[in-house]
């Protein structure tokens, strides 16, 4: 499947505006690319209690797979703050769980000029069962 990453990426600078991050104050969006060719989009939402706060990825996937998506292709990450956003190690996880045989591309944004790489690039030693 093809898809303009740009159209993805800037799904994912629009989901970045709705971001709840009144503590942190560091906006991120995502915008994930399912096999189905739908797109799914997510913010950070943090809360008081901050382990209960949830990353831009892991809402856009969650929605993907509460929809019925098994299988995601590429995901694309935007911060207003930073560039290059890479996501943490608990979304690197997450990510892994939802590859199939093609390996998820990820999206950044680095002044307006995009990078892809591999999953494989942020997790070389993923964990599944």
């Amino acid at each position: 499947m093809t898809y303009d990453y740009n159209l993805l990426m800037n799904k994912a600078k629009e989901a970045s505006k709705t971001s709840y991050s009144p503590f942190s104050k560091f906006a991120v969006g995502a915008a994930v690319l399912a096999k189905s060719g739908a797109v799914y989009t997510g913010c950070n939402v943090e809360n008081s209690s901050f382990g209960l706060t949830i990353c831009a990825e892991r809402c856009a996937i969650f929605k993907a797979i509460s929809e019925g998506e098994r299988e995601i292709l590429a995901v694309a990450i935007f911060s207003p703050n930073e560039d290059d956003c890479f996501p943490c190690g608990a979304c690197r996880q997450v990510m892994y769980e939802f590859q199939g045989e093609n390996e998820i591309e990820i999206i950044t944004d680095n002044n307006s000029n995009l990078n892809i790489r591999k999953m494989s690039d942020f997790l070389p030693f993923g964990f599944k069962i």
